[in-house]
């Protein structure tokens, strides 16, 4: 019996994948536990349509993403930092803090999570700083600029 799984089921293959299980295994146990339904014509079709949609959603999701990394290139964040000596800075710029102002003066929600350099930033001067905005496939520039 081959089957289209609804869901990830260990050992058989990933959700959408369509697999030749036993007749029992398909009938008793996937299809009634709803990981599973039957491979006919019609939910063939299903899956080709759901399968378009996906692809259209992350064309969708990736062009979104590039729109804000062309946004993202014309900013630069300003923080002020305190200085010693030689240029010396007393505390760093994190990726919170980075996160935070996009947040607060653009809009622009960001993960801090995403942020690629994520070494905190103790340095005068400017600073490039690489953001992944889609599945490493679209990675946008900030430049972040510490002074006095």
């Amino acid at each position: 019996m081959k089957v289209i799984l609804l869901s990830d089921v260990k050992n058989l293959g990933k959700k959408g994948d369509i697999v030749k299980v036993a007749d029992g295994y398909g009938r008793n146990f996937l299809i009634r536990q709803h990981l599973a339904v039957e491979a006919t014509k019609k939910s063939m079709e299903i899956l080709d349509e759901q399968k378009l949609q996906e692809s259209l959603e992350e064309k969708q999701l990736e062009a979104n993403a590039e729109a804000l990394k062309a946004r993202l290139a014309k900013l630069t964040l300003e923080f002020k930092v305190k200085s010693g000596k030689d240029g010396r800075v007393f505390g760093s710029v994190s990726t919170k803090q980075i996160a935070e102002q996009l947040m607060q003066k653009y809009e622009i929600k960001i993960d801090k999570r995403k942020v690629i350099d994520s070494a905190p930033i103790a340095s005068m001067g400017y600073t490039d700083v690489k953001i992944d905005l889609y599945k490493n496939k679209v990675i946008g520039v900030i430049r972040v600029h510490l002074s006095e």
